[in-house]
Parts: structure tokens; sequence; C-alpha cells
């Protein structure tokens, strides 16, 4: 998979102290995305499952997937967060997809069971507000990924 950077300690990708890895490659290209390096599926460093769970367990926080966006790299990120979730970690995942259409397809669909807390939507700069906790813009959405379904999506709250 490829890895921009891997950052421990941050609080900044959901609650409490996480080791948060920035994923490589993007395609929504939000206009005035706060990481438009994170673009390039080439970017970064090639690291396999076992070099960042290594990482993971050093750090000894739960994880956030974000990037660029996680889920273009779904395959490698579903045997990663098995990994991590049988470590005992709770994750959340930062995308530009909607949970509707992750939910709906096939394949991004198979990451959904090891998520606690998906942060859905692209950016949008007319919906920026700095004051939201953990997400850019008042489109994105917090969502209880394990008590939600199509029909009925349950936002997170702290």
């Amino acid at each position: 998979m490829r890895v921009l950077d891997i950052i421990g300690g941050t609080s900044v990708d959901g609650p409490g102290l996480r080791t948060s890895i920035y994923f490589a490659g993007c395609t929504h290209h939000c206009p005035e995305c706060h990481n438009p390096e994170s673009w390039d599926m080439m970017g970064g460093t090639e690291m396999t499952v076992d070099d960042v769970m290594a990482r993971i367990e050093e750090e000894d926080f739960d994880v956030t997937f974000t990037g660029g966006d996680p889920l273009m790299q779904v395959e490698q990120l579903i045997e990663l967060a098995e990994r991590v979730r049988a470590a005992g970690k709770k994750i959340w995942c930062y995308t530009g997809f909607r949970y509707e259409d992750i939910a709906l397809d096939e394949r991004l669909s198979r990451i959904l069971p090891y998520l606690e807390v998906l942060v859905d939507g692209p950016f949008l700069i007319a919906c920026r507000d700095v004051k939201l906790l953990f997400r850019g813009s008042s489109n994105q959405r917090l969502i209880d990924v394990q008590n939600s379904t199509l029909g009925n999506i349950v936002l997170w709250h702290e």
C-alpha cells in the first residue's frame, strides 16, 4: 500500500490520541483541499501491512485512516483493518465517498464492518466551518457505522 505518513499521538482525526495513517491517492480533487499533495496515487512510500501494523502497535492508540482517500486502496485497507481490529483498536476512516455509495458498492462496502466511524463526503469550500468537530465542511458526516444502515444513518456523537 502507498502511505504518505503515519502520525502517532494526534488528536485531530478522531477522539483521544490516535495513530493516523495518511494514504496516497485521491480522485475527488476537492477544490481548496488541505492536502492536495496526497492526490498522487504513486505518492508516498510503499509499505506492507506488517510495516504499518508495527507502527500501530508501537504507538498503541486507536487508528484513523485518512489521506488522500484510503478507499482508493480498499483491498489493502481491508487486510490492514482486519489486523487493527484483531489488535483491539477502533478505526475511524475519512473518505470523499458518501456512505450510501460505499454501502451499495460490492468492493467498497467490505470495509464497513471494521469501522467505528466513517467521516464521509467531499470537502466543500462553500460549506467550510472551522468550528466543526473532526471535519472540514458541514456536508461531511460522522457516521456511527456499526449502528447505521442504508435506511437509517446514525450520526456519531461524543
